[in-house]
């Protein structure tokens, strides 16, 4: 599963190539949802026409106004037909194996396996975000005590249980990824991180400050949400 809002250029063929190579990767065939988290730049009716013709199994789901991450995403798994959902940024930041390693996780019979990524992550990150993510991942292990210090890692997989939890989420942009971890704790269901890693040179996106201040009220949200 897929959220997008203006994604990169050539991000069709990137990600018909990606889906390709998880399939050839793991035997199987995915059903891929593309949430269009209305995007005003590079979605086109051509590029979905190409996504459309490259994989048989797609679905395309799409509104104007623009709503964050966690909402996109609360919109396909609401409409997901398989059993278990992994969802990943648009550019598919994260290695085959990594993709691998959440689904066998889940395989395996875990409820919830987020990503986590080692020290490694922070070799080529940009400051900023390095500061938010060490910051977080601080608070997380000394004051929430959740069973993974990584929240805000952009994959994520969940079976049918974890998406109960999953829809359960109310917010609609960065913290929606905490929230979904504390609920996830507090209902006890079976849980296992995986180990991730991202793809040699991928960009980052820029920090947007106005969302990460607005977010600071969703923090305490998530503090105080039982």
């Amino acid at each position: 599963m897929l959220p997008c809002y203006n994604p990169p250029e050539n991000w069709a063929e990137v990600v018909v190539d990606s889906v390709a190579s998880i399939e050839a990767k793991g035997l199987f065939s995915v059903e891929l949802i593309v949430v269009n988290d209305g995007s005003t730049e590079r979605v086109t009716d051509e590029s979905i026409a190409f996504l459309k013709a490259k994989i048989s199994n797609i679905n395309v789901i799409d509104y104007e106004v623009n709503r964050g991450k966690g909402y996109a995403l609360r919109k396909g798994v609401a409409v997901a037909k398989q059993d278990l959902i992994i969802y990943t940024d648009i550019d598919f930041p994260y290695t085959e194996e990594s993709f691998m390693k959440v689904y066998e996780g889940l395989a395996q019979g875990n409820d919830v396996v987020p990503g986590h990524r080692g020290a490694a992550y922070y070799t080529n990150t940009p400051f900023i975000r390095k500061l938010i993510s060490k910051s977080l991942r601080w608070t997380l292990k000394t004051f929430l005590r959740l069973p993974t210090d990584d929240s805000q890692c952009g994959i994520k997989g969940f079976n049918q249980v974890g998406a109960k939890v999953f829809l359960d989420t109310q917010i609609d942009r960065f913290l929606f990824d905490l929230e979904f971890i504390k609920l996830a704790s507090k209902r006890k269901v079976k849980f296992q991180k995986a180990e991730v890693t991202l793809k040699p040179n991928v960009v980052f996106s820029k920090v947007n400050f106005k969302i990460l201040a607005r977010e600071s009220l969703n923090f305490f949200k998530v503090l105080f949400r039982k």
